[in-house]
């Protein structure tokens, strides 16, 4: 009885401390973003939240246009994440209903892509956007990005597991391959897509390092460039209002992991089970 008491205790006791430990980041940040220097830089440290959110807030939305870095980032966000979605379905459908030659190296190659790092692509891939006219726009900050392996991967297996009897019988309904991918495949991909659109939105809105190079103007600039600007100073870094511009520029994906957080679990546990 006592080991029946004690196990259960100590692994929440450890599970609440990794808790603890994997927030605190995030509500130092919000604690600092309702501060002013003189409460953060004190010692012994407040750990009390101050009354200057707004203020802390309203400055950085005027300072470095959060709004529009707002926009611009979620707009890519999108982009990339709906069109990696489209992009994935259509391949990994394609690998499995269809026979072409060479179908088992194209897959292959495209699995190959994994081992090429993102600071290998920059230089040639930026040659190519240049010469095409697209630096400093949409389409040079999301085309690069449509393609995935993982995402052609992910809904291959998935389709691999549909029976083979379903693709028959539409067939002998008159359904073509598209009306059978619409139909029947897509009703039965809805938890995968929403934990890839997931995964791929909130990957895009964590990008720095792309954004820093093709992006030169405020027009197309991101949230990541924008809150860059507020540490790249020669003065002392008000970090009052870093963690401001942090804080609101999580709030997005926050959304959006809410609203599909389920979808997500469910996502990764067939995905477990199917492997």
């Amino acid at each position: 009885m006592r080991k029946r008491l004690v196990a259960p205790g100590a692994s929440h006791a450890v599970m609440i401390v990794v808790v603890l430990m994997t927030l605190f980041p995030m509500l130092y940040a919000v604690l600092l973003a309702t501060q002013v220097p003189e409460q953060y830089y004190q010692f012994p440290p407040r750990f009390l939240p101050g009354s200057s959110l707004l203020d802390n807030a309203r400055y950085v939305w005027n300072d470095i246009h959060m709004g529009r870095l707002l926009l611009n980032t979620t707009i890519i966000s999108l982009a990339v994440a709906i069109g990696k979605i489209f992009l994935s379905i259509l391949a990994g459908f394609a690998f499995v209903y269809f026979d072409f030659p060479g179908k088992g190296w194209v897959f292959i190659l495209i699995l190959l892509t994994h081992m090429l790092p993102v600071p290998v692509r920059i230089v040639p891939t930026f040659e190519l956007l240049d010469q095409m006219g697209w630096v400093d726009t949409y389409a040079g900050l999301t085309v690069p990005f449509l393609a995935s392996a993982t995402g052609t991967l992910l809904f291959r297996q998935l389709y691999q597991t549909i029976p083979p009897s379903l693709a028959d019988a539409a067939r002998i309904d008159g359904a073509g391959p598209m009306r059978f991918l619409w139909s029947i495949v897509m009703p039965l991909s809805r938890t995968n897509i929403a934990a890839l659109f997931l995964v791929e939105f909130i990957y895009m809105w964590n990008q720095y390092l792309w954004p820093l190079i093709i992006a030169n103007s405020d027009a197309t600039r991101v949230v990541q460039i924008g809150l860059k600007q507020l540490v790249a100073t020669d003065a002392a870094v008000d970090w009052h209002y870093v963690m401001a511009g942090t804080v609101i520029s999580t709030l997005p994906p926050l959304i959006v992991l809410v609203l599909l957080q389920r979808s997500l679990l469910e996502g990764m546990s067939l995905y477990e089970e199917k492997s």
